[in-house]
């Protein structure tokens, strides 16, 4: 591509078409040996789950064989033996692997596991295997060897002894041009040292397998009847979801069985009617686990059918349950004695409701009581004559039976405002023109509502000067021509302060009066 009579920029832009395909088969090589190396980890995290099962199987045998030694002591001892042989096996080529991993600065950047030098120098010199190979491939006749052996004659282990001869079989291959060659030398020389690593973690991931496979197998016949027993829980049968104060229980206790093998072909389930889709529910050891909303307050029904294949017709098993949804609690209740009280004159917002029963099936009842919306009243007082009103509340519950209940509320006016100037009260002391352009206000002390007052009057009064009565919420011309003759130190009054509250249909009382001593 650089040569012949091209001009010296093609030569040039030949060249980096070189370099760039080069580049790509660089970069190629890199992506396959992460793929490697992502392969490797997700089959380490998945062996140290099998490997979990098979101890907590061999030791839940153990615990049956002490019970019941002349059922179990023969098949605990072939587990064992099992064990054994799986677990020599893997712990050989754990240790392989670490010297394996040794020979790299960082055993998780796989893209530099390019070489296969170790295996290479390990376990080959020339054309001829060395002792370290040989010793490979004596752990892997070893454990085959002695699975079959272990299983031979026993019924149902036919398949099982099979398939070890297939994945640990060690017998010459054929290689692309149809030559035989050593097992060891197709599978381990020449590869890269990612590539060999991951092979032996599949190694290992086939030792837990069959395993587990062959402890499975061992819990037919007698086993089975026997050590089938820890899939079995107890569930409670009750006629209601949920019973009050009083009632009798009639709750029956039974045995559940929970096995992964038992799963229902399909599954027809609805929720107060409704068809649940198949992301609402995930079938898990031999149950139908829901991923469902509680929903609102009140009970909610679980109907419909579980259809189990057996011996070539469907069976159908009914499903017709409930439970109850209440109100979640997240607040204590804490009352004052006589602190029930309503005022006249101002929409009083209340929460009326039953624990356990939802909304719609409650009921207020009062003289000035509405309702908003769900558990939220309203309670005006105004034009109730008495100084107190009781509310009646009613409940439906889930089985049609009714509660009711009752509270006593205290009927109270609205407090009396509180002249302000300024935004302050009582007593103060200003100087003459910032009282001159000063807003006359009113105001509720601590009070629990929030009752803007707009002022529409008052009088004003300076010692020595006639009373000046003032529309409006400042000083007229009026009043502030008297306010410039009063002496410094004057006290000067504004009293018969007149204000309105928006949406209050009473007459307020009296706001109280503002003193104001002038400074200069």
């Amino acid at each position: 591509m650089a040569g012949g009579n091209l001009s010296p920029r093609q030569k040039m832009i030949n060249l980096m078409y070189l370099i760039f395909i080069a580049m790509l088969a660089l970069n190629m090589s890199k992506e396959v040996l992460s793929a490697f190396g992502l392969m490797n980890e997700r089959l380490v995290e998945s062996n140290e789950a099998a490997e979990a099962r098979n101890n907590n199987f061999v030791a839940s045998l153990k615990l049956k064989a002490e019970e019941q030694p002349e059922k179990y002591e023969p098949l605990k001892a072939d587990a064992e033996k099992l064990h054994k042989l799986a677990t020599d096996f893997d712990s050989y080529l754990a240790e392989l692997k670490g010297k394996m991993q040794a020979t790299v600065d960082d055993p998780t950047d796989y893209e530099i596991m390019d070489k296969g030098d170790y295996l290479d120098q390990n376990f080959f010199k020339g054309d001829k295997i060395k002792p370290e190979g040989q010793e490979f491939l004596s752990q892997i006749n070893t454990f085959r060897e002695g699975v079959v052996s272990l299983l031979e004659g026993k019924k149902g282990m036919e398949n099982v002894i099979k398939d070890v001869k297939e994945k640990f079989n060690t017998d010459q291959e054929i290689n692309r041009d149809g030559i035989k060659v050593d097992w060891l030398d197709y599978h381990y020389k020449g590869f890269p040292l990612v590539a060999s690593l991951t092979k032996m973690t599949q190694l290992q991931a086939d030792v837990k397998t069959t395993e587990s496979e062959v402890l499975s197998n061992m819990l037919q016949g007698t086993l089975s009847s026997e050590v089938s027993m820890t899939n079995y829980t107890t569930l409670m049968e009750t006629s209601k979801s949920a019973y009050f104060n009083g009632e009798q229980f009639d709750g029956q206790i039974v045995l559940g069985r929970k096995d992964a093998s038992t799963k229902p072909s399909r599954v027809e389930l609805t929720l107060d009617g409704r068809p649940l889709s198949e992301n609402q529910y995930t079938i898990e050891d031999g149950k139908v686990k829901l991923k469902i909303g509680t929903g609102g307050v009140g009970e909610h029904k679980i109907e419909g059918k579980l259809i189990f294949d057996q011996d070539g017709e469907e069976i159908e098993v009914p499903v017709n349950s409930s439970f109850a949804t209440v109100a979640k609690p997240n607040a204590a209740t804490i009352s004052a004695d006589k602190m029930n009280v309503v005022y006249r004159g101002v929409k009083n917002p209340m929460t009326i409701s039953f624990a356990g029963i939802p909304d719609n099936k409650v009921s207020a009842s009062a003289q000035g009581l509405s309702r908003k919306s769900g558990s939220s009243y309203v309670m005006d007082a105004t034009r109730i004559k008495g100084r107190e009103v009781t509310i009646n509340v009613t409940g439906t519950l889930p089985d049609g039976g009714r509660v009711s209940d009752n509270a006593k509320f205290r009927i109270k006016d609205l407090p009396k405002p509180t002249g302000t100037v300024r935004g302050e009260d009582g007593a103060l002391k200003m100087q003459r023109n910032s009282l001159e352009i000063s807003t006359i206000g009113a105001k509720f002390d601590d009070f629990d509502f929030e009752l803007p007052l707009r002022v529409t009057g008052f009088k004003f009064k300076v010692p020595g000067q006639p009373t000046i009565n003032v529309n409006g919420n400042k000083l007229d011309s009026r009043a502030k021509g008297a306010l410039r003759k009063a002496k410094r130190g004057s006290g000067v009054q504004i009293f018969d302060i007149e204000a309105k509250a928006s949406g209050v249909s009473v007459i307020l009382k009296k706001v109280s009066p503002v003193f104001v001593e002038l400074t200069n």
